[in-house]
């Protein structure tokens, strides 16, 4: 499309320094992947207004481009190994035996080497470009940067009407010590991020390999943890009323980008900001307070799993903790009734509940810093 090339151009042009000519290469690239995108969607054809969602795809890349643009290449890096390692954490640990958190790190470092030599390789074949092709100038790495980090959140049709990120896939795989031909084979299902560009020749060999992939037990279990948090979570926030705050959580399940979030609700990106951090509030709540125990196991972060700390951190939590929330957590790992251990602290149940907040916030700051 003639418009979006030149939007794309001039934007470039505008917010950096690159030559004329590199411009002109980064903006047919971008021309030529969002008309595919919009030719092959069911979805935009039918809406009748593929021009609008042609340039809402170009100014999503942009803005993506332009981030890791400003960052540079040192700071984009990190940002975007940041962002991707957020994401998989949880997912990169030995099959049959929970790995501390160095062990941890040290896989996700090996998992994130081959992760982008793969969606580099993506890149070369979706942009049609030489098989040799590396970024050179400081657009040409934040464009790949940015597709990097596209391709890794490609949502992955899975049977039952699921959903899975590219990325997390590929952690699963690498985690669990797949042969190295089910890692070839996979490919196969990353060419495209909906169901809708399979052709009938293949679809029974997607079918039967994303059955395998969510074919173990352990596999289904996450699924259907994930599944009920996402159940939970609505019923939490419809409860209290949050119409908003579930109609922003399911877009951001759609990983709408912010500005996308904006156009569907109507509203400005103070407003949307606003409705953000209400949302956060309540999911803190949510995860600390309403359903820890089903969040904490999901990230295996519960009481067994001295709620996710490395022994260094467990030490330095239990340090921090006064006599009664000592006594407190003490009763909680035997299991004892809330309304028992009120009694036995001297306390209310809501005073209980609350001092278990504070604990787990704790844990949870500390947590967070160690990933950070």
């Amino acid at each position: 499309m003639e418009i979006i090339y030149k939007l794309v151009f001039d934007q470039l042009r505008q917010q950096t320094k690159a030559s004329e000519n590199n411009c002109c290469e980064v903006a047919l690239r971008i021309d030529e992947e969002v008309t595919r995108i919009c030719h092959e969607s069911r979805r935009i054809q039918a809406s009748g207004e593929v021009e609008n969602w042609a340039k809402t795809l170009a100014n999503h890349r942009l803005k993506l481009c332009f981030r890791y643009y400003k960052l540079g290449s040192n700071r984009g890096r990190i940002e975007l190994s940041s962002t991707l390692s957020a994401i998989v954490y949880r997912y990169i640990s030995p099959s049959k035996a929970r790995s501390s958190y160095q062990a941890r790190v040290t896989l996700l470092e090996d998992f994130l080497q081959g992760f982008f030599a793969e969606a580099l390789n993506a890149f070369r074949r979706e942009a049609k470009l030489r098989p040799d092709y590396t970024p050179r100038s400081r657009l040409e790495l934040a464009e790949y940067m940015a597709y990097a980090e596209r391709y890794a959140k490609r949502r992955i049709p899975l049977p039952g009407h699921r959903a899975q990120q590219l990325i997390i896939l590929r952690a699963q795989t690498f985690s669990q010590k797949q042969p190295s031909e089910m890692s070839v084979d996979m490919d196969m299902a990353a060419e495209g991020s909906s169901a809708s560009t399979e052709t009938d020749s293949h679809s029974a060999v997607l079918h039967e390999l994303r059955s395998f992939m969510v074919g173990q037990d352990n596999a289904i279990a996450d699924i259907q943890m994930y599944e009920t948090i996402i159940e939970e979570l609505i019923r939490y926030l419809k409860d209290r009323q949050q119409e908003e705050c579930v109609q922003y959580f399911v877009l951001r399940l759609q990983d709408l980008a912010a500005s996308e979030i904006e156009t569907v609700l109507g509203l400005t990106s103070r407003q949307r900001d606003y409705l953000q951090q209400r949302f956060k509030y309540h999911l803190v709540r949510f995860a600390l307070s309403h359903q820890w125990e089903l969040v904490h196991q999901w990230l295996e972060a519960d009481l067994e799993h001295n709620l996710g700390l490395t022994p260094y951190e467990w030490q330095a939590f239990m340090s921090q903790l006064t006599p009664q929330q000592s006594q407190l957590l003490k009763l909680k790992q035997e299991k004892a009734e809330t309304s028992d251990i009120a009694k036995a602290l001297s306390l209310s149940v809501a005073q209980t509940e609350k001092q278990w907040f504070k604990l787990l916030e704790l844990a949870w700051d500390i947590r967070n810093r160690s990933v950070s």
